[in-house]
């Protein structure tokens, strides 16, 4: 299992490199070391989605975040990403986004973003993996402030955490908060407090903050709320390999869970302010956010 996860992640890693210049099956291939029909097979084994499938739909996301943000003709954009011709591009880009990439350039709006994650095996604690109790050796901690916003969420229905997040509503909600041109920071996942959990909804949600004056599209099913300013403490563990994701967070959050903010004149704030976490990523660290108020302050 761990030749064919690393065969596949270096397909990955080639076709992200290589996104603007023809990609053959004979070039994967060969990066592959397996027959043109056994990589494909293999591919989708593994990542759930047709090669060439998964090659049009990051190209068209790339080209989308290039239309958003650059000033840049769509016919620019159809050669740079290896369309045969603009009308096949934007045939694609709105079968794939629901709007012309015309249209999406002159205002864009939220939109369901490819994003493709490296391929991993998951190791068991019985399987000699890295001992994090050794591996974690330090935590970073500041205390930020975040001004009053809004974020654009999207609702579970019972979920307490992420994995239970996505059984309940897919793992496509990142595509569309990464899409949101507004965005005061990257999307997050967050833990609401019991005062902005609706009636039947969850406790885990995932959205992305944006100004105050926010009046872009609401994709359907997701809401505007509005945050309080607040006082956020961060706590950012060390990097850790991509593929031993799952222990180095659980070690980070256990970590938290026994921190007591009180060394720096603060206490937790779980009731008034939702807590959030970041996309795990490796070369980073875990990155996790609590709610803090002053000791001296009720």
């Amino acid at each position: 299992m761990s030749k064919k996860m690393n065969t596949i992640k270096k397909i990955q890693v080639y076709i992200e490199k290589n996104l603007n210049s023809n990609i053959t099956l004979k070039n994967i291939s060969e990066i592959s070391g397996y027959s043109p029909w056994h990589t494909e097979r293999l591919f989708k084994e593994i990542i759930g989605k047709n090669l060439f499938c998964y090659i049009r739909d990051l190209r068209l996301s790339k080209a989308a975040l290039k239309l958003r943000d650059n000033k840049i003709k769509v016919i620019d954009i159809a050669f740079d990403f290896v369309f045969d011709s603009p009308e096949g591009f934007t045939r694609a880009f709105s079968k794939k986004f629901g709007i012309s990439p015309k249209k999406y350039s002159k205002k864009p709006e939220p939109i369901e973003l490819f994003i493709p994650y490296l391929a991993y095996e998951k190791k068991s604690k019985n399987k000699g993996e890295i001992n994090m109790e050794k591996d974690v050796k330090a935590i970073f901690v500041q205390i930020i402030e975040r001004p009053e916003r809004k974020a654009l969420i999207l609702r579970g229905k019972k979920a307490k955490k992420y994995f239970e997040y996505c059984e309940e509503v897919g793992c496509d909600v990142w595509g569309v908060l990464t899409s949101v041109k507004e965005a005061l920071y990257e999307p997050i996942g967050m833990w609401l407090p019991d005062n902005m959990i609706k009636e039947g909804t969850s406790k885990y949600v995932q959205g992305v903050e944006v100004p105050l004056n926010y009046n872009n599209k609401i994709p359907e099913g997701y809401e505007l709320i509005t945050l309080k300013p607040c006082k956020m403490m961060v706590f950012q563990g060390e990097p850790y390999e991509n593929e031993n994701f799952n222990e180095a967070v659980s070690e980070v959050m256990e970590k938290i869970d026994k921190f007591d903010p009180e060394i720096y004149g603060y206490k937790w704030n779980y009731e008034s302010d939702p807590s959030f976490q970041l996309a795990p990523m490796g070369y980073r660290g875990y990155i996790e956010a609590r709610p803090v108020k002053e000791k001296n302050k009720s």
